[in-house]
């Protein structure tokens, strides 16, 4: 994994987080304009940051479509990730 892949994945799993910490509060919040308008522009930003990931390294979950050969297990694994190094 090059160093490129690596922040790629890294602002996926930060935007991930925002987005999942974001769902959370509007749970107890639901008229919070402003927490709404958060997750929605993260929300959106997931989706364009993991269109481009998927395109160039592709898919990130064995549940997402991929092109031919089956490209889920080119790797590395989550437990093969050395964030330390990076």
């Amino acid at each position: 994994m090059d160093r490129e892949q690596m922040d790629s994945l890294v602002e996926l799993m930060e935007t991930s987080f925002v987005i999942t910490e974001t769902a959370l509060y509007l749970d107890t919040h639901p008229n919070d304009e402003r927490a709404l308008q958060l997750h929605n522009t993260y929300s959106q930003r997931y989706s364009e940051l993991k269109s481009i990931y998927q395109a160039k390294y592709g898919p990130l979950k064995n549940t997402e479509m991929s092109r031919y050969p089956w490209g889920y297990i080119d790797g590395p694994w989550p437990w093969e990730i050395n964030f330390t190094n990076f």
